[in-house]
């Protein structure tokens, strides 16, 4: 298997508990405070790798691409944010399923972005997203 599959087999089932875990969490911990808390755990175990592997990161700050991921940081904040405030407000197997709507979004962009092939099995895929998640949202 390559190893990016892999690898996104791990992140899909590692963040597949994420949504519930916030869910049960977030019956007594404010959303923004929660979202502060397991962030600070990201940033420790990254920091942790970013060590152990010796990467360097003083490089990147003025790098020509830097501006990207700050923007990226900015969205993701605000996408966690809200991810985090709506599964407090409402049913994981509803606000899940709309949030994944990222996925049918992203691959549009990288289409129309990065002229990324268009082939009647993306179509499909994506087609049987969507209806996936209107039927789990409904």
């Amino acid at each position: 298997m390559r190893r990016y599959l892999a690898l996104s087999v791990v992140a899909c089932l590692t963040y597949s508990l994420v949504a519930p875990l916030l869910s049960i969490a977030m019956t007594d911990i404010p959303s923004t405070t929660a979202v502060f808390l397991s962030n600070s755990v990201m940033l420790v175990t990254v920091g942790a790798v970013i060590a152990v592997r010796r990467l360097p990161v003083r490089p990147y700050l003025t790098h020509r691409y830097s501006p990207h991921i700050l923007a990226m940081g900015c969205l993701l904040a605000v996408g966690l944010l809200s991810y985090y405030r709506a599964l407090a407000l409402g049913p994981v197997s509803v606000v899940v399923p709309i949030f994944g709507l990222f996925i049918v979004i992203s691959s549009f962009v990288g289409i129309l972005a990065f002229e990324e092939a268009v082939t009647p099995r993306k179509v499909a895929a994506i087609a049987a997203s969507v209806l996936a998640i209107v039927l789990m949202a409904i």
